[in-house]
């Protein structure tokens, strides 16, 4: 017998409200649920919908409403077309406009708490109470009764990205500074059911952005529970030999259902090493060797892609993938088939195909097959922040640095300026191969090391708050080599060592120079020429700076218009970035030894 089914207008994802309550307790009472809010957001784990509308079930046994009146006047046509058996108004949903429409439709609504009509108290669903779900169909007869369609993945990512844009949902969380570029550039293709390159330089969210297409997935989908099967078989469309058979020798209520969720469904590939067998399949030795036949498709063990079926495959480095794994992917991206070892499979593999690659590889001649670079779909170019700001934002959300704690630190804003533009720099070093690009993880792991270099202070020396420095930049070298890759014809001999300080000084004097303009700081370099000596380094307590510049307070205190603290550890860190600065611009010089630094006029 199957569940009694409901719809839920204006179910919420706020456990505090009653639009989840209801949920909850429709589901803990065994009813089929099905949330139905523009928002489209997923409600307890269940898919929600848009309108009446789309809600799958062949009949409703009741609908519930949890919406304004002015809301839900407008969806009245809409309820009564459902014809369902019961339709209730939960207390302030009524009006007595909303009433008479309804009369005039030959609506008859119930005008209580559904949630209460089922023998249990609102109070029972508090925000802590845990999910009481009737299991899924669990075979194929129920599954039918259901009224569950079966989409292509592809039609299915379009339905849920059309529900998420129409709601105006944030499409990418956690993206940043790709809203007027590439995302407009992901919808079209998304839109238009395109396999989509992803093609960029390294560290340009290329892996990030092709994973977050999981969200745009159902839920979790059925498929035909049977272990034999080499697919996630869609349950009324059967691809391998034996689904077909299982199914066709048995009663559908024989047939077992299970459900995959989202998360399975996709998977990801590193091209460099990748054989056909790997992502398209061979022929299985012991499948021949326990007299399974070469010319039968039970002899073939599938690669990664035909056991995508129905979900999402990405291909990280598409130039370095073998010719001849190139022309089983074109293959399938053309013709949806596979070919085994002269073996024709000729089913319809439902896959979403996904690639990533370099520009610089990527267009070199005979890396990427032209057959397969004309079945792509779509491009979507990559880039690097368009704006320091964006970039300090980026590393601020990746690096998931704790700074509070029993050693707080406390990070001066232009602090996080320089390990931004040390990146920044280094992708306009003629030193540096440009063709390859500089990641993102170089500000991400430099980031971590400048913190990590504060927090040793604060532990040995016990300030409280520690704030990073310009000589905790020191430090760098280890987070940084072997992130930039010299350009061996424009390097002249420089190591990596001598690039990066190359790159490290330019970066401090650009954002020097900007904060010059703002607080005329070029006045303090005329101290120095009294003979003035200053040693910094990244383990001298902050009190001593303060003390060092006791002779001079009314010079700089212009220093601290920089960052605004009466902290002493901020205080110090403004010291050492003014000093860093004139010595960028040849007004100071400085030595550099072991543990710390001394500027001074020469």
């Amino acid at each position: 017998m199957s569940r009694p089914t409901v719809a839920i207008v204006g179910a919420s994802t706020d456990r505090s409200k009653y639009g989840n309550k209801s949920v909850r307790a429709h589901l803990r009472l065994g009813y089929e649920v099905f949330p139905v809010n523009p928002r489209g957001e997923d409600v307890e784990g269940l898919t929600t919908y848009a309108s009446l509308a789309e809600v799958p079930a062949k009949h409703l046994n009741r609908i519930s409403m949890y919406v304004p009146p002015r809301i839900g006047i407008a969806m009245l046509e809409e309820i009564a077309a459902r014809r369902c058996d019961e339709f209730w108004l939960n207390p302030g949903s009524e009006s007595e406009a909303l009433l008479e429409k309804a009369k005039a439709l030959g609506l008859e609504p119930i005008q209580a708490c559904s949630i209460v009509d089922l023998g249990v108290s609102p109070v029972e669903f508090g925000e802590e109470a845990p999910v009481q779900r009737s299991p899924q169909p669990a075979n194929l007869r129920a599954l039918r009764e259901s009224g569950w369609k079966s989409k292509t993945v592809r039609q299915e990512i379009h339905d849920n990205f059309i529900r998420r844009l129409a709601a105006g949902d944030e499409l990418f969380p956690g993206v940043i500074g790709y809203e007027n570029t590439v995302i407009p550039e992901i919808s079209l293709a998304l839109l238009a059911g395109h396999d989509m390159l992803f093609l960029g330089e390294k560290g340009q969210a290329k892996s990030r952005l092709m994973r977050a297409l999981v969200q745009f997935l159902d839920a979790e989908v059925p498929y035909l529970d049977i272990p034999a099967a080499p697919f996630h078989e869609d349950p009324f469309h059967s691809l391998s030999r034996v689904a077909k058979e299982f199914v066709a020798g048995r009663d559908e209520a024989d047939v077992p259902i299970a459900w995959w969720p989202r998360e399975q469904r996709y998977a990801e590939r590193l091209a460099p090493g990748t054989k056909f067998a790997d992502i398209i399949g061979e022929l299985d030795p012991a499948k021949l060797a326990g007299g399974a036949s070469m010319a039968t498709e039970e002899a073939l063990h599938f690669g990664l892609i035909p056991r995508m079926h129905r979900g999402i495959f990405a291909m990280n480095e598409l130039p370095e993938l073998d010719e001849l794994v190139q022309v089983g992917m074109f293959n399938i991206l053309e013709e949806r088939d596979v070919q085994i070892r002269g073996y024709p499979v000729n089913f319809e593999i439902d896959v979403f195909l996904l690639f990533s690659a370099n520009p610089s590889t990527y267009n070199r001649s005979g890396k990427v097959i032209p057959q397969l670079k004309d079945r792509i779909g779509s491009i979507i170019r990559t880039h690097y922040p368009d704006a320091r700001e964006l970039g300090v934002e980026i590393t601020e959300q990746e690096s998931e640095t704790e700074l509070g704690g029993e050693y707080p630190v406390i990070v001066p804003y232009f602090m996080r300026e320089i390990v931004e533009q040390i990146t920044v720099e280094a992708r306009k070093s003629k030193y540096i191969d440009q063709e390859s690009g500089v990641s993102a993880r170089l500000s991400l792991a430099n980031y971590r090391i400048m913190i990590a270099s504060a927090r040793q202070r604060a532990v040995l020396l016990g300030e409280n708050p520690a704030a990073p420095r310009i000589s905790d930049l020191g430090h760098l070298y280890s987070s940084s080599l072997g992130k930039l890759e010299l350009d061996l014809m424009g390097s002249h001999q420089m190591s990596e060592p001598q690039v990066l300080d190359s790159v490290m000084a330019e970066a401090i004097k650009v954002v020097f120079e900007e904060y010059v303009s703002k607080h005329g700081l070029a006045e303090i370099a005329e101290i120095f020429g009294k003979g003035v000596k200053i040693e910094v380094g990244d383990l001298l307590p902050s009190s001593q700076y303060a003390e060092l510049l006791q002779h001079v307070p009314a010079v700089w205190e212009r220093a601290f218009e920089v960052n605004a603290a009466e902290n002493l550890a901020v205080r110090a860190s403004c010291v050492e970035f003014v000093l860093a600065g004139l010595h960028a611009f040849d007004m100071i010089s400085r030595s550099q030894f072991r543990g710390g630094v001394a500027y001074e006029i020469e």
